[in-house]
């Protein structure tokens, strides 16, 4: 567990668990809990400035970005980049905090990247009071997320320009599904991150200056954004599935074809040298020494007429 304090102008200093418990008000007191120990969560659960609605908020297994006024706090959850569990389907990480006064309880199950460049302002002296910390949280989170939707989309444009000399359409198909199970998995917790960070600039709370709630809202703004980018990156990639499905099913049109021009090529020389070929008298010019190369001429100029009338008929090659 993470405990920070600054006193008006004076430095930052670390706390113990018993001196945030002595906490007696003065100065901006940050505690921050890591993890599921449980001796952690009956910490926060028995800290006496914390309602019972926000502690529940805190320690809840599920949670989804959200903003909640409570008479002069709040509870605001948050999704950014961190560790990810294998068992959990989630892609972002969860941070839980709950803003009193001169007072941040924060709870992260598992670590969030942005955590440890707000400790490093925090302990800097760069975040004086609630609303600089919540405001260092929602820069940090987008401008982690901003350059990996972005890459969503460039692996996107990768896919497309190299659809117009398609090598495998199998691997393609795999790369699209992928960027867009991933497009889908930002966007579950990218857009309620942008209500919530919208809804927190427009409390009226003494802990939120004028300063704050402008970087709150370019925050939102940009997680607003990647929103639209992640819509845009999932419509693309529908469409080029789509695009790949058409041409599948192009390519068997077009193998589809030319087996049967083969076989229509190659039917009258069956039901030629067939005719040939069979053991009865009467056959013309049996007898003859250029009766053999007489038929091969005559099977070849079948199959030229035959190739001729496709081609003539556009079943060859494509109409220009």
């Amino acid at each position: 567990m993470e405990c920070g304090l600054l006193i008006g102008d004076g430095p930052f200093r670390r706390l113990t668990i018993e001196e945030a418990e002595a906490y007696d008000g003065r100065g901006f007191l940050w505690l921050h809990l890591q993890g599921r120990d449980e001796a952690d969560l009956a910490f926060l659960k028995r800290q006496p400035g914390i309602p019972g609605v926000a502690a529940s908020a805190l320690v809840a297994t599920e949670t989804r970005p959200r903003c909640d006024r409570i008479d002069n706090g709040a509870i605001v959850n948050l999704r950014g980049p961190g560790d990810n569990d294998p068992a959990d389907s989630d892609r972002l990480v969860s941070i839980r905090l709950w803003i009193h006064d001169n007072r941040v309880t924060s709870l992260s199950r598992r670590r969030m990247n942005a955590t440890a460049a707000v400790m490093q302002m925090f302990e800097d002296e760069k975040l004086r009071d609630p609303g600089d910390l919540v405001a260092a949280y929602a820069r940090t989170i987008s401008a982690e997320l901003d350059p990996q939707v972005a890459g969503l989309g460039d692996r996107l444009d990768d896919v497309e320009s190299d659809l117009e000399t398609p090598k495998s359409l199998y691997r393609h198909r795999t790369q699209i599904t992928r960027i867009r199970s991933e497009a889908i998995a930002f966007r579950r917790f990218v857009a309620p991150d942008r209500d919530a960070l919208m809804t927190l600039a427009a409390l009226d709370v003494t802990w939120l200056g004028d300063d704050d709630r402008l970087h709150i809202r370019e925050a939102a703004d940009r997680f607003a954004r990647m929103t639209e980018e992640l819509e845009a990156v999932r419509e693309r990639a529908a469409l080029l599935h789509e695009q790949i499905t058409d041409l599948r099913a192009e390519q068997l049109d077009q193998r589809g074809l030319q087996i049967a021009v083969v076989a229509f090529i190659f039917l009258p020389l069956t039901f030629i040298t067939g005719l040939l070929g069979m053991n009865v008298e009467g056959i013309p010019f049996a007898g003859e020494a250029w009766a053999f190369w007489g038929v091969v001429l005559f099977c070849l100029g079948v199959g030229a007429a035959v190739s001729a009338y496709f081609m003539w008929r556009y079943w060859l090659r494509e109409r220009g």
